[in-house]
């Protein structure tokens, strides 16, 4: 197959054209090119998606799979549509669980309520619902496209090696080192997520079959007191101790839920814990792989110490910030 990715340079698109070359496949990367290279196999065609007919670059080219990970930017969407819609035989857009109008329910499906679309405003706070709504719009725009021929990708939590948000990482990072591990006590709250070699797998396998339709991309939940427990058992040395901190302690001491300075990731508010708790049924069914959480731990573990463990963290807390919420219990 010639597929093209538009990115190529980062995370889950980087794994899709990983997973697209090892598979022997033809991979054009269209990006900037400015947050690195592609994978040796691939080839690179710059382009600046701000700038208006910037895909025309590819005109003439013809695409038997297309894979659109525009993060934020329903224009970009509309314009890689309009560019090469008609010249793909499949298209694929990932999308986000973030599109839910109701993230405290449990057990979510793709036929759940979901935020009101919004268009780009340059201008606006980026909250997590101004994503999702954008992520909205997104969506109808490829269904205006192409209707239901299209695959549209609503991740969860996406994990493993290339990941910038510092999220997950943050976990393996820090049971690696042992000693006392402040962790959220709330043993029960549901964590899923997706590794990020096994989306990128399914993307491919998506292109290859001609899968169509709108699917929860997400590996089914287990208690996070299980999670964190079994990224423990495959990273932390002998003797480590998860210390539960109540919630109480955490919201006292400034400590933030899921991300950000000072925070403790993976954990959530009743208001979002349903966010990783969507029925994972379909998109099992439809072929997504699930690997182990301790593969996946190894892996961001890896990540986590090529970039070097005293760099400045997105999520989690500073060694100092733990020690003094530690000696708060």
């Amino acid at each position: 197959m010639r597929i093209l990715v538009l990115g190529g340079t980062l995370f889950l698109s980087r794994a899709v054209v990983t997973e697209a070359l090892r598979r022997g496949h033809d991979v054009v990367c269209a990006a900037r090119g400015e947050s690195g290279g592609v994978p040796d196999g691939a080839r690179l065609v710059p382009v600046d998606r701000d700038r208006p007919g910037a895909l025309d670059a590819l005109a003439g080219e013809r695409f038997d799979a297309v894979v659109d990970v525009a993060r934020m930017n329903v224009t970009w969407v509309r314009e890689a549509l309009r560019a090469l819609g008609g010249r793909a035989g499949h298209w694929t857009f990932v999308s986000s669980i973030s599109v839910y109008a109701d993230q405290s329910a449990l057990g979510g499906t793709v036929a759940d309520a979901l935020l009101p679309p919004l268009e780009d405003d340059p201008d606006a706070e980026p909250t997590p619902d101004r994503y999702g709504s954008v992520k909205v719009a997104s969506e109808l725009a490829v269904r205006d496209a192409l209707g239901d021929a299209a695959f549209v990708l609503r991740s969860g939590l996406i994990t493993g090696t290339g990941d910038t948000s510092d999220r997950f990482g943050y976990w393996p990072a820090r049971l690696s080192l042992g000693g006392r591990v402040a962790v959220p006590d709330t043993p029960d709250q549901p964590f899923s997520h997706v590794d990020v070699r096994d989306l990128a797998a399914w993307i491919v396998d998506a292109g290859e079959r001609r899968l169509a339709g709108t699917f929860d991309g997400t590996g089914p939940a287990t208690p996070l007191a299980m999670a964190l427990g079994e990224i423990a058992g495959a990273v932390a040395p002998p003797g480590t101790e998860l210390v539960r901190v109540p919630v109480q302690t955490l919201e006292s001491r400034g400590v933030s839920a899921w991300s950000g300075p000072r925070s403790l990731p993976l954990w959530l508010p009743p208001s979002h814990v349903g966010m990783l708790a969507h029925d994972p049924g379909p998109a099992l069914a439809a072929g997504l792989g699930v690997r182990p959480i301790t593969d996946t731990a190894l892996a961001a573990l890896e990540h986590e110490r090529s970039l070097g463990p005293d760099r400045e963290r997105r999520a989690g807390l500073t060694a100092r910030e733990e020690a003094d919420l530690l000696a708060a219990l």
